[in-house]
This record gives structure tokens, sequence and C-alpha cells, in this order.
């Protein structure tokens, strides 16, 4: 079998060990002589399955009671306009904080439903890094304060959240979702699609605070409330069932690698093995100020642009796959998401450096 580093930005790598137990269950899901893409959400081995993943869930995140896990389809982009239909409340507003391309979106869609104020961002310097929030004011009557936990394309990362008083904060955290241990209790929504850091395509994960669901105005159609997949433990519809077992399964490993706390200090090791060759460079400059650098998504550029198709060539000859830049910004980007293995990520630092040494 012929593996390749992966580091595309999403869909991205999953742990082969997953994989190899996906595989073993295509033909026959736990002894029920059916696919786990043939079987029926309303069988008891889906419902065992699907409850022992929202347990796994629970557990690792250290979910509190009050709120609900849910597994709803359309990944995180769907989310975009559901919070606001879902949050909206007299003369309130939506409020933002913009920090890349994917907060660009969401607050598109929230302009949409009301009124809307972006109330920092970072657009001045091309997003390359994330605002103090520390002296942030935050109007009264915002229905919630929305960030993006962590910028693919810039290569951004909160390292503190902001606090937000009795205003919900919102986080869409679909990059660097069970990256790291998070403090649930602090925010109203969080939400993530699963594709980059724990599963396949099309699944959207939202952990929200029953409250907040049940406030739902009745214009909202039905589909579109977070109640109605609340009341329904995520099967209102057919669910995404393939993806929601594959999650199960890397959650599942997550626990037995030693929880969130374990997998934070090995990709804190990841990322310390990329930007240490980036800061002893010539050739290589980081995209990202220093101080809001993602640990999901390493961002560089070159300083001999002449050199950017020859690195990319090179890095695909050596089965380094996806780290060309997003197209909006350009330059390099490696992503080293949960299931990138250490031992991938000293092989492309390896690659750079002799790029370097080869090239100068």
């Amino acid at each position: 079998m012929h593996r390749v580093a992966n580091f595309y930005a999403g869909p991205s790598t999953l742990p082969l060990d997953v994989l190899e137990e996906i595989q073993k269950d295509l033909l026959d899901f736990n002894n029920t002589g059916m696919s786990i893409i043939e079987i029926s959400h309303r069988s008891k081995a889906f419902s065992k399955m699907i409850t022992e993943t929202e347990q796994d869930f629970r557990e690792i995140l250290n979910i509190p009671d009050d709120y609900a896990v849910l597994f709803m389809q359309g990944g995180a982009s769907i989310q975009f306009p559901l919070i606001p239909m879902n949050l909206k409340k007299d003369g309130g507003k939506f409020t933002y904080i913009n920090t890349g391309a994917w907060s660009k979106k969401a607050i598109k869609e929230a302009q949409i439903q009301g009124e809307t104020e972006v109330l920092a961002s970072s657009e001045d310097k091309n997003f390359s890094y994330i605002p103090d929030l520390k002296n942030l004011q935050i109007p009264e009557n915002a229905a919630y304060l929305h960030i993006t936990s962590n910028n693919t394309i810039a290569g951004t990362q909160y390292h503190a959240f902001p606090e937000t008083g009795a205003v919900p904060l919102v986080a869409d955290m679909s990059s660097d979702f069970l990256s790291r241990p998070i403090d649930v209790s602090r925010f109203g929504i969080i939400y993530a699609g699963a594709q980059k850091n724990v599963g396949p395509s099309g699944l959207g994960i939202v952990i929200i605070r029953k409250d907040l669901a049940e406030q739902v105005e009745e214009t909202v159609p039905t589909f579109f409330r977070y109640k109605t997949h609340v009341d329904k433990n995520s099967l209102f519809n057919t669910p995404n069932s393939f993806a929601i077992y594959a999650v199960g399964l890397v959650v599942k490993r997550l626990k037995k690698l030693g929880g969130l706390e374990a997998m934070a200090k090995i990709n804190e090791e990841k990322a310390k093995i990329l930007y240490d060759v980036i800061d002893n460079s010539s050739l290589y400059q980081g995209v990202a100020d220093k101080n809001s650098r993602s640990l999901m998504n390493v961002t560089f550029t070159l300083s001999n642009s002449d050199l950017e198709a020859k690195l990319l060539e090179e890095s695909i000859a050596n089965d380094l796959i996806g780290i060309k830049g997003h197209r909006s910004v350009g330059g390099f980007r490696a992503s080293i998401y949960n299931a990138q293995s250490i031992e991938n990520v000293k092989k492309l630092a390896v690659f750079l450096q002799n790029f370097e040494n080869k090239n100068k």
C-alpha cells in the first residue's frame, strides 16, 4: 500500500488505524451483516453507535449537561445563516470578529438576517494576526459574538478567547476542533465541519447551550431550528450515518491517546518542528505573526518567488502532498491536524532544509 504525507487543508488526512477499522466495517458493521453505509439510522446498532459517539464527545470535552451535541448535515457553512436565524432577538445585533475568509463568509450570511457589526478585524494586515480583544466593547444588545478560532488560509489561531459576559460566544472551530482542551461552558455555541480534524466531509458538529436552542422564533423553518435537532437527538431526518460513525472512531482513538491534553502536546511539538525551520531560514518567511501562529496550519512564503514552482514539484515527487498555499494568498501551507504524524512533519522539515541548502 502506497501512502503519501497528506498536508491538504481539508478534506485532510485521517489516522491509518481508523481507516483500517472503517475498511473492516465497510462490509459488516458489528456483525449486523450490513455495511455501515447500508444500516438503518433507526436500528438498534446505529442507535448504540451514535449514543456512544455523543457520550465520548461529552467525556473528552467535559461538556456540561445543559449543552446538546448535534450531528448535522452541511458541514460548517450551513451554520453561517443558521446561527443568526436561531439567535436573533428584538433590537439585537449580530457581532463578529473578522479574522479571514471564513469569518467574512459568516458575516455575509448574518447581514442577510439583520443588523451586523464587526467589532474588530485583522484585514488591515491581510489577516496575518489575531486582534487584541482584551478591551473589547460588546454592545449590550448583541445577540452573540462570533469568532473563528483557527484561520486555515493565513495560518492564525486564537490562543486566548475573549470574555463576553452575558453575551453568548459563538465559535467556528472547524480547523482546530479537538486539537486542544477548551472550556465549553464559556461558549454559547461551538460548531465545526468534520473534514479538517475529525472525520469525513459533509458533517457539522454543533455543541449548543440548550436555552439558546429554545429561543428560536416560530418563523424559522422547522429543519433550520436547532431546537428541532435537539428534540430529535440529531435524527429529525436521515443523518450522515457514515461520517458520524467515522468521527466516533476518531474520538475513541483520542481517548485512548490520553485525551485533548495529550493531543495538544503532540500538536505543539509538530508545529515547533516546522516553525523552527522557518525561523532559522533565509529562504522561508512565515505569513502569520508569531503571537498568532496556528498549530494546525503552518503558512510561509519564499524570499525567492522564482523557486516556488520548483519547491512544489519536488515536494510532490517526495510524496509530500498538498503544501500549496490557498489560491487567494499564494505561498505555501502545511496543514498538520491531529492525524498528521510527527514522522511526516519531520520528513517535510528535512525536505525544506535540504531544498534551501540546494538552492542558496
